[in-house]
């Protein structure tokens, strides 16, 4: 039974499950807007505002600098890439202000072609990366028949009878 257990299992192993989650994280503060499936979103979106608000309490504390620099490194446990954690505190921080979370968006685009999985786009909410969600998503046009064009007669008879029948 799974009763009080959070998190999603993924389908993989812990230790792959938490670089799955890192890789992600870091892909998403990097680049703003990042493309996945809806399960990876959710469980990117807890990773990742975890990590902004550890960041966004450090920054506020400016007269300790023992507390940025612990900071920086509980960060760094986890996103592996000096300049994603640089550009953390410096330019996402600022960007944030004083949000009181909810730093995230995830907007679901619909199926992937290939094996029908759910997908979303994960977006940090205060950038504005001059994309719009809609663009990005597939279109959502409905398949109909192809409509049947009527029969020509072939012969005379045929259309004098097709004729009766009209009128």
């Amino acid at each position: 039974m799974r009763h009080r257990k959070s998190g999603r299992k993924l389908k993989r192993t812990a230790s792959h499950r938490r670089a799955t989650l890192a890789s992600l994280s870091t892909a998403l503060l990097r680049h703003k807007r990042i493309t996945t499936t809806v399960a990876k979103a959710k469980e990117t979106r807890m990773v990742v505002e975890k990590i902004i608000t550890r960041a966004r309490r450090a920054a506020v504390q400016t007269d300790k600098p023992a507390v940025r620099i612990h900071a920086t490194r509980e960060v760094a446990r986890l996103i592996k890439d000096r300049s994603v954690v640089a550009e953390l505190f410096s330019t996402i921080v600022e960007k944030i202000g004083s949000r009181p979370g909810g730093y995230t968006r995830i907007v679901r685009l619909g199926q992937r072609p290939g094996d029908a999985a759910e997908l979303a786009v994960i977006e940090l909410v205060d950038f504005n990366t001059g994309q719009d969600v809609a663009k990005t998503a597939p279109p959502t046009k409905k398949k109909t028949a192809p409509k049947r064009k009527p029969k020509k007669a072939s012969t005379k008879a045929e259309a004098d009878e097709a004729g009766t029948k009209e009128s």
